[in-house]
Order: structure tokens, then sequence, then C-alpha cells
């Protein structure tokens, strides 16, 4: 979550379209790549961001290019309608399709791929393993 936030309850908002920014892979030599719109949770994005670097042991470099900077609320459960919004119960980071996850460098692309296959299992959406054009 962000350290600190203009508001501390935000709308849900929609999810048409593809990625505006972070497409390309900027950082490493390969890349985790969303095919479909969904929110991230904090959650999720820290248990890919553990099996990835478990499985590259000390070798490589990792870049997570997704952060959870929208509050998701909810009420509690068996609660009337009204009486406001509920409190924040846990952050999202918003993909949308060709949104680059998660980035590597440093290792070669067998370990790199299993690596990325292992870090998608965790995640909701699918996905797609690529690598840096040089141009």
């Amino acid at each position: 979550m962000p350290k600190r936030v203009k508001y501390r309850k935000s709308q849900r908002g929609r999810m048409k379209g593809k990625a505006k920014g972070g497409f390309t892979v900027a950082f490493g030599q390969y890349g985790l790549q969303a095919l479909e719109p969904d929110w991230i949770t904090s959650a999720q994005i820290e248990s890919a961001r553990m099996a990835l670097t478990k499985y590259i042991k000390k070798g490589g470099k990792l870049w997570v290019r997704i952060f959870p900077d929208k509050p998701v609320s909810k009420k509690p459960a068996e609660t009337r309608m009204g009486k406001g919004k509920g409190a924040p119960e846990f952050w999202v980071a918003v993909v949308k399709p060709g949104r680059i996850m998660f980035e590597l460098e440093g290792v070669d692309e067998k370990t790199a791929k299993e690596a990325m296959t292992r870090a998608a299992h965790k995640l909701p959406i699918a996905t797609q393993f690529i690598q840096r054009h040089e141009f």
C-alpha cells in the first residue's frame, strides 16, 4: 500500500481498453505481460514476487512494475444497506491487457521462462512470457 493517499476511499472505475503505459520490457531482458484486465491484490503481487525470487535464487535481478495504489472497501457481512461506504479492506493494482508486471535480467531464457510460469500461477489472469526486442 502507499505511504499516504489523497483520498482514503476510491470509486471502482472501469477497466476498458489496453494499457496506456508500461507495455514494453524497459529494465530487464524478460517480462511477464498481462493478457486480461483485472485487479491484482498486494498479496498476489507479493506471492508472485516470492515465487520468482525463490526460483532464480541469488542470480538475476527482478523488477516489479505494478504497485497496489487503489483501496478497495468492503462493508461487514450481514449489514443492512445504507450507512455509508465501508472501510478500506485491501489494496489493488489495476492491470490492463499489455501491461508488463514483472521483469527479469541476469538469468538464461529457460530459467526465466520457468520462473515467470511459477509467478503466473499465483496471478488470477492469463499472462505471457515476452523478451526484450533490441533495435
